[in-house]
Order: C-alpha cells, then sequence, then structure tokens
C-alpha cells in the first residue's frame, strides 16, 4: 500500500501513528463523542406492542431509516437501511432473529428483493443464546421451517464449507403465490462477540465471496446483514467493504474512515462498539487495498498533510471542550456501559438497574457478556487551592494509609464548654465519633485530590506525547522547469 515514490498511504500511516502511541480509546471515545450530537429517535421501538421485538433493549431502529414491513401482523422490525451513495452501496442491518421475529426477518428479505443474509455470529456464544435458529438444518428429517404469521417457507438446498464460513443455498417462498427465490446465506463462524477475526485474511476472502456472489450489486436488493445486536460486527464488515470500493474508484487517498464510520452511524446507532473492533477495521482495509491494481495508488503528500493537521487540530479542541465540561461535573461515577458502549442516545433511558442489555428472550435475570470498559478522559481541572495547606497538614504514609491532622484546639474547647465531658461519657463519646467522622470524610477528600492530580499528570504527558508532530521527510518537485522544496510534518490523525 506505497506510491510509486515509496510513500505511505494516509490510511496506513494514520492506522501506524494511532497504533504506536496505543490511541485506538482515544480515536473511538472521539467518535463516540461526536456521536452523543446526533437527535435522531427511536420512538417506533418504544410502544409496548414492539418491546417484545427487540433483542436488546438499548439497541434500538433509528425512525427515518428503519425498515417498515409492508405485510404480515406489524410493520416493526429492528432493522435499518445504511445508504453509503458515495460507495454505492445499500446495507440492512438487523439484530440476530428472536423466536417471535423470526418471521417479520424473513417477511423483511423478502420484501426487500435481497439476495443474500450475511450472519456473523454463532447462534450460541459463551454459553449464551445469540440468535434463534431461523433456518432450516442439512441434518434434519424436514429441511423446511414454516412461518405462517407471515406467509413465508425457508428450504434448505445445500452447502459449501470454508475454513471460517459456511456458504448455503436456501429457497424461500411465498405461500399464497407460489412464488420462490434462492437467497445466500453466509455465515462467518470465527468472529467472537465483541472481538476482532484473529486477522484480516479469512475476512477479506469471505467479503470478496460476498462480493462475487453478486449480492451487493446494485441490480439485486440490499443484503441483510447480522450479528446478535446487529452494530458491532455489522457494522465493522459495512467499514471495510465501503472503504474498499471508495479506495478502488477514487485512489488510496480518498477515504478518511473516521468520517466514513460517523456518516454510517447516522443510518443506525452505535455501529463498530469496541476500539478492537475500529483496529481491525483499518487493519483489514489496508490489506485489501493492497490487493488493489497498482494503477489505482495515487498519494497526494499536501492532500495528507492538510487532512491530518485540520483532523488533529479538531479531536485536540474537541478534547479540551470534554475536559472543560468535566470540570464542571459531579465526582458520581458514571453509570455502566449498555449493551454496546459506543452507543450514544441522548434520549435513550434505560432502566436505572440495567448494567448490561437485556436479551428478552431469555430469563430477565440471564447474565450477557461483559462490555469493554469505557474509555473515560482523566479530568485535568487543578487541584484545589487548599489542596497544599492540606496536604502539608497530613504525615502520609501512602495513598491509601493517611495519617490524620489534629483538630483545632479552640473548636474542641468550644465544644466542651457546653458539656464537660468528665461529667458525661456518652457526650464525650459523641463527640469522639464526630471527630472521627470528620477526619475520616478529610482523609478521602485528600486521598481523592491526590488521584485525580496524578491523573491530570498522566493525562498531560499523554496528550504532550500523542499530539507531537512527526517529521515525515523532505522532497523535491520539479515543476515547470524549477525545482520546489518541500517538507512536511504528521499529526496524529483520531
Amino acid at each position: 500500500m506505497t506510491s510509486e515514490t515509496g510513500g505511505t498511504s494516509n490510511v496506513e500511516t494514520e492506522y501506524l501513528e494511532i497504533n504506536s502511541k496505543e490511541a485506538w480509546p482515544v480515536l473511538y471515545q472521539h467518535i463516540r463523542n461526536e456521536c452523543g450530537n446526533y437527535a435522531y429517535t427511536c420512538n417506533e421501538s418504544k410502544k409496548p406492542q414492539h418491546r417484545v421485538f427487540n433483542r436488546y433493549r438499548d439497541v434500538a431502529p433509528y425512525d427515518h431509516t428503519r425498515i417498515v414491513l409492508k405485510k404480515g401482523p406489524c410493520d416493526y422490525i429492528n432493522a435499518n437501511l445504511v445508504q453509503m451513495e458515495r460507495a454505492h452501496r445499500q446495507y440492512i442491518l438487523t439484530q440476530g432473529p428472536l423466536s417471535n421475529t423470526a418471521g417479520h426477518f424473513w417477511l423483511m428479505v423478502w420484501e426487500q428483493n435481497s439476495k443474500a443474509v450475511l450472519m456473523l455470529n454463532k447462534v450460541i456464544e459463551k454459553s449464551q443464546v445469540k440468535c434463534y435458529q431461523y433456518w432450516p438444518l442439512e441434518g434434519s428429517s424436514n429441511h423446511t421451517m414454516m412461518f405462517p404469521d407471515v406467509g413465508l417457507k425457508v428450504e434448505y438446498i445445500s452447502k459449501t464449507d470454508a475454513s471460517h464460513y459456511t456458504t448455503r443455498i436456501l429457497r424461500l417462498t411465498d405461500v399464497e403465490s407460489k412464488e420462490s427465490r434462492e437467497i445466500l446465506h453466509f455465515h462467518y463462524t470465527m468472529w467472537p462477540d465483541f472481538g476482532v477475526p484473529q486477522s484480516p485474511t479469512a475476512f477479506l476472502q469471505f467479503l470478496a465471496d460476498v462480493r462475487q456472489s453478486g449480492a451487493l450489486d446494485q441490480n439485486v436488493g440490499p443484503p441483510v446483514i447480522h450479528c446478535s445486536a446487529g452494530i458491532g460486527r455489522s457494522g465493522t464488515f459495512c467499514l471495510v467493504d465501503s472503504c474498499l470500493v471508495l479506495i478502488e474508484e477514487n485512489g488510496l487517498n480518498s477515504v478518511n474512515v473516521r468520517d466514513v464510520l460517523l456518516e454510517m452511524r447516522r443510518y443506525r446507532m452505535g455501529l463498530i462498539q469496541t476500539p478492537d473492533q475500529l483496529r481491525f477495521s483499518y487493519e483489514a482495509i489496508i490489506e485489501g487495498a493492497k490487493q488493489l491494481p497498482s494503477n489505482n495508488v495515487n498519494i497526494g503528500t499536501n492532500e495528507i498533510l492538510n487532512n491530518r493537521y485540520d483532523l488533529v487540530n479538531n479531536i485536540s479542541d474537541s478534547l479540551v471542550e470534554e475536559v472543560e465540561e468535566e470540570e464542571d461535573e459531579d465526582d458520581t461515577p458514571p453509570q455502566p456501559p449498555p449493551r454496546g458502549e459506543s452507543l450514544m442516545m441522548s434520549d435513550w433511558n434505560p432502566s436505572p438497574s440495567s448494567e448490561n442489555a437485556e436479551d428478552v428472550s431469555g430469563p430477565p435475570d440471564k447474565p450477557l457478556p461483559s462490555e469493554p470498559p469505557t474509555y473515560t478522559e482523566p479530568s485535568t481541572s487543578p487541584p484545589p487551592a487548599n489542596f497544599t495547606s492540606v496536604e502539608n497538614n497530613l504525615h502520609d504514609q501512602n495513598n491509601d494509609n493517611v495519617a490524620l491532622p489534629e483538630e483545632p484546639q479552640s473548636d474542641l474547647d468550644n465544644c466542651f464548654k457546653a458539656t464537660s465531658p468528665s461529667s458525661n461519657p456518652d457526650t464525650k463519646n459523641q463527640l469522639r465519633q464526630r471527630n472521627l467522622e470528620k477526619k475520616e470524610r478529610l482523609a478521602a477528600q485528600v486521598r481523592e485530590m491526590k488521584r485525580r492530580q496524578k491523573q491530570t499528570e498522566e493525562w498531560q504527558q499523554l496528550k504532550r506525547s500523542l499530539f507531537k508532530p512527526l517529521s515525515i521527510g523532505i522532497g523535491a518537485a520539479i515543476v515547470g522547469g524549477g525545482v520546489i522544496a518541500f517538507c512536511g510534518y504528521l499529526y496524529l490523525r483520531g
């Protein structure tokens, strides 16, 4: 993925810089924060009659892009149409079907004229049911599944196994009209929940087979893509595919991965759920671009420099604003993340008792996989003005074992003037108890001050190293018989 002059593409250079600084959480958090400004509604998903059709209570379809069913008992399904016009791509992203939505799922495939279904999860993962068995198995006595609520049936025809995925051919039939269609079922089986494939190689082969089948062509309906929630692994697939189309058509420097992801997130919430999935997307894009014809390699040095300079300024400004906001916030610990830590819905208000999203198809007390920790920028707020004076009064041995200062004698004297301790032991004990509680509160405040001061120092060191300009060399170009020298700097692109 290099130019004819030996340069490196913007995506690859960006990846190397972020990876060297271990800054994927910073970039991912920045994307989450930008999506927090989206004001899209999910009103249909919140209707009482529709809640039973959602696998996770905090993963809902946006109203403005949701798929509307035309037939059957209701028009609702947890699915969105993601349109990437620049890449000439359309995808339907949806959750793994529940037992009570499998008919709706196949009705959507039928009505949208989809040629293929892409399944990126297993039915059971980590002892948890992540998807209903919505297609007939080849080993069963009856190779047909009936869905009378929507008037459809699905038949198993054949399958082809590969090392990381299976391709099936299914026949979908409208019972009333007797019309039938063959549907391709691409099932990627080696992609863990909240995780990434071991390497981009097998994933890119999977993507190549999907493309060769014609499932992504414009003359057929959009492919139906799902994992368990329809946002993490599904979003990763769509991001890699769209970016590779843009690179193939417009050159290596035509793609800003971050902007493509932000655009996709306007159609369905929370696409790509972890920093690791974002990192893997870059790796797959880089590896896939290396397989493109050499005539598409078109490195523009000035374009790289300008894009990176603008983006690092944007990230720096946004992080400063976030830090300033944190200074005004209370020290209340953040709420635990929902099913997708990437979800940023200003109008979504899950149950306060929810630590993770709930699979409504199982028992309510059934645990779900733990979420990756949410990356939180350390506060840069300076310690209080009295921090130094308080700290000087402490003879601390370590952060967890703090010797407490003596109470001012004048306060104690005033207390004892009202009641003599020697004549009233109960009063004396109460005073000692209050005194002890006050000392403990003071010690806790001091420990918190020290913790925040340490975080501030660490964040300042990270920020200095993260946004330090990196020289990429000096070159020259011959223009109109003259020689123009130039030099450039690369900034971390978030």
